[in-house]
């Protein structure tokens, strides 16, 4: 099949209030020497995003265009040779959107024959959540939260061949926090062992918490933030997600679970909030 012509506009999702979406078409400028030009096949909708949708009082409106779209993928078709062609995962704030042209560092080729949805950021970040724990051979583990990224983490736990206990009085060596609420932080902290880990990977975004920092300190625990700021360490975290994904250790399937196209948008939104039945994560296509 011959390669697409580039485009010369791009269709792309605006958030011009909260709960309301807009499309519009925009230029599409032509890529740098370092950059690359991707179509776009899809893009997850993240929880974190669920607060601007809902419009708190710390976020203003329009968004930019094709924002916040934070886990897109799809297929290059301009810039590197070496990439046209290739479907790829890739760092973008602009991911709601048709096309985008983004730094080619910050691009990961997807291997041979993996059609799948592919939410690279999302999955490079619960590759880093795991990376964050630490966690060692025969040490036991509990996941508080039980979405995107804590669902991710469970099975990349469990294909490290790490115990995951349910039992509610039991102590656990480490636990993740995949909520981001006080309730979740206060569970997760009651639940750490001794001198174990507390492994903060919720989003905690709408105010202040507390904790029972007396009971932390007595306890000797570790507690590790393992949300990643640097951009080639999340490039690094996909790479590496693409892998477990192509060795069926990350079930993409089974997080990825209603789709929507672009100009639903909106309903994308609302099924974040009002997660139905079997659902774990939204994607929208272009």
């Amino acid at each position: 099949m011959r390669p697409r012509a580039p485009a010369v506009t791009t269709r792309a999702a605006v958030i011009a209030a909260p709960g309301c979406v807009e499309l519009v078409d925009e230029p599409l400028r032509e890529p740098a020497e370092d950059e690359v030009l991707v179509r776009i096949e899809g893009c997850g909708v993240c929880a974190s995003s669920l607060p601007l949708w809902e419009g708190r009082a710390w976020f203003s409106y329009p968004l930019p265009t094709g924002a916040p779209g934070h886990e897109p993928w799809g297929v290059v078709e301009g810039g590197d040779p070496e990439l046209v062609g290739r479907r790829v995962a890739f760092l973008s704030e602009r991911g709601f959107a048709e096309c985008a042209v983004v730094p080619r560092e910050h691009v990961v080729p997807l291997p041979a024959g993996l059609g799948k949805p592919f939410p690279g950021e999302a999955l490079a970040s619960a590759v880093n959540v795991v990376r964050r724990a630490r966690v060692q051979p025969g040490e036991s583990v509990a996941i508080v939260g039980a979405g995107f990224i804590g669902s991710a983490a469970a099975q990349l736990l469990h294909a490290k061949l790490v115990r995951r206990e349910d039992e509610p009085n039991e102590e656990f060596d480490v636990v993740v926090e995949a909520a981001g609420t006080q309730e979740a932080l206060d569970k997760a902290s009651r639940l750490v062992a001794t001198r174990g880990r507390l492994v903060i990977a919720g989003y905690h975004q709408d105010g202040l918490r507390t904790v029972d920092l007396q009971s932390w300190n007595w306890r000797g625990l570790d507690v590790v933030n393992a949300h990643e700021r640097d951009a080639l360490v999340l490039v690094d975290a996909l790479r590496e997600a693409a892998q477990l994904v192509a060795a069926g250790e990350l079930d993409v399937d089974a997080l990825v679970t209603h789709r929507f196209p672009l100009e639903r948008l909106a309903d994308a939104f609302e099924a974040a909030l009002e997660r139905p039945a079997g659902f774990v994560k939204a994607w929208v296509a272009p």
